[in-house]
């Protein structure tokens, strides 16, 4: 008789982080969430932070609440966002919070980089990773420029989730997938790149050893134990980087679909044996993520629902107290298609309003300007879906297989009208579902190196039984074509 197996789940975001905890019987895996908490920018001296002490404090109190309920948990896993790094010293301790990828430190650095250090088609042809300038190779580049003292004194450069991991072991390693989203990983060899390496004054010792998802990194240490009251488990590397634990946790029967991770980004992919690197995708700044099991990720980011919240943040009492339905039920009673921007473009990366960014951008290409909040959010979501359309189109030209159905993960899965529009544009099918990808991702890992499931299509069988699928058929075809070619002229007459 199969016996009941649980599993704790760490996963952060850019915005607020849970603890989850996972338990498989059966064939069948339900989630509960342990703790949520904030995950808070700080801003100090013109530079923005991560409080990675915090976020630590967190994860130690979901495992007492674990250990106080009498639960046995089998093992840990750490997904974070990715790109971020910790430095630690020689002396075994942190030398600072880490740097925020939002920080303006790189704004100039990645143009700095490619046109004096390393040229762009040559960090291209290595890493196949989309150029973002938050990307960790020009963050180094950036503070290194700058004489940053942690860095200078560093003996170790652990990306967020291997940090925490070593907060809670003292092991330090270099968990694939993670490592994968810093232009610094060789796609083909799987290894941190020596020449990216040393054009940083970095070599391989300044990280930990390669590991993969499933790999175990080591037990809670004496100390971690006590706080918490649970004994020696063992913490196992997952797909370290959110997406990546995402990605595996697609419920799809077959390789023929795309997937989009919506949440606070969009990442819009499919699931490749081998990375592609060519021509096209450079000029399309695609990006080669590792994946679980030895698949690519390849994949374009998309500014997603941050622009939302970000306007919500904005917008006045009275309507930051009106539920998300409601809001964007609002949305829906406005004229579709009246003002389109690209959700991609550099001014909507960190402005000080983002309402007055979309604004800006209407005025500059001669659109109607959105003011009230339903007139934004409905700019925001006609321009994601047509966006999202753009870049699906992209992937059907490169996949090697027929592409007929959207999978729709995350938090931006439970978007009924965003849903909708995205199948409307993209012309096909979309499943959405599950809000919980990236919990249940690292979690399938998690059961796979306990043995408790055998592969990537096992985990997705599994997860696909274990939850409500919603599906959406594309409608609207004439309408959404004449949108996509207004789309189309605005972005390019921005360009």
């Amino acid at each position: 008789m199969e016996t009941q197996k649980h599993f704790f789940a760490v996963d952060l975001g850019a915005t607020s982080g849970r603890t989850i905890l996972g338990t498989l019987q059966q064939g069948h895996i339900e989630l509960e969430e342990v703790t949520r908490f904030p995950n808070n920018l700080i801003q100090m001296h013109g530079h923005f932070f991560w409080d990675i002490y915090a976020l630590y404090n967190e994860v130690i109190r979901g495992l007492s609440e674990v250990a106080r309920r009498g639960v046995s948990i089998s093992s840990i896993g750490i997904d974070t966002w990715g790109v971020d790094f910790v430095f630690i010293g020689r002396d075994g301790q942190l030398l600072r919070n880490p740097m925020a990828y939002r920080d303006p430190i790189t704004f100039d650095a990645m143009d700095d980089y490619l046109q004096h250090v390393v040229g762009r088609r040559d960090v291209y042809d290595v890493t196949g990773i989309q150029f973002l300038n938050f990307n960790s190779i020009f963050q180094l580049y950036a503070m290194r420029r700058e004489q940053n003292a942690a860095l200078a004194t560093a003996d170790k450069i652990l990306f967020v989730p291997d940090a925490l991991s070593w907060m809670l072991t003292g092991n330090a390693v270099c968990e694939y997938t993670i490592a994968s989203t810093s232009q610094l990983l060789d796609p083909r060899t799987k290894q941190l790149d020596e020449r990216l390496l040393q054009s940083l004054g970095l070599s391989r010792s300044s990280f930990g050893r390669m590991v993969q998802p499933g790999d175990m990194i080591g037990t809670l240490t004496a100390e971690v134990q006590q706080m918490t009251g649970l004994g020696p488990v063992p913490v196992y590397a997952v797909a370290g980087h959110d997406t990546g634990s995402a990605v595996a946790a697609v419920p799809a029967k077959d390789e023929h679909f795309a997937y989009l991770s919506s949440g606070t980004w969009s990442l819009m992919g499919i699931e490749t044996r081998d990375a592609i690197i060519n021509d096209t995708s450079y000029e399309r700044n695609f990006t080669n993520e590792g994946g679980i099991e030895g698949t690519t990720r390849f994949l374009k980011n998309i500014c997603g629902m941050w622009l939302y919240e970000r306007c919500r943040k904005e917008w006045p009492d009275e309507v930051r107290q009106l539920s998300h339905p409601e809001l964007q039920g609002s949305a829906m009673q406005v004229e579709a298609f009246r003002s389109l921007i690209n959700p991609d473009d550099a001014l909507f990366a960190n402005p000080p309003s983002m309402i007055k960014a979309i604004q800006h951008y209407c005025r500059e290409t001669g659109q109607p300007v959105p003011e009230t909040p339903a007139e934004i959010c409905r700019c925001i979501f006609d321009s994601l879906a047509l966006r999202y359309r753009q870049v699906f189109r992209w992937l059907q030209e490169v996949a090697t297989f027929d592409i007929d159905t959207l999978h729709i993960i995350g938090g931006g899965s439970l978007n009924k009208y965003l849903n909708q529009f995205t199948a409307n544009s993209t012309g096909v099918s979309v499943l959405a579902g599950p809000q919980e990808g990236t919990a249940l991702g690292n979690i399938m890992v998690q059961a796979k190196a306990a043995g408790a499931v055998s592969d990537i299509w096992h985990m997705r069988q599994i997860i696909a039984d274990s939850i409500d699928l919603v599906r959406y058929e594309p409608q609207d075809k004439a309408q959404w074509d004449q949108a996509y070619d207004k789309y189309l002229r605005i972005t390019r007459s921005k360009v």
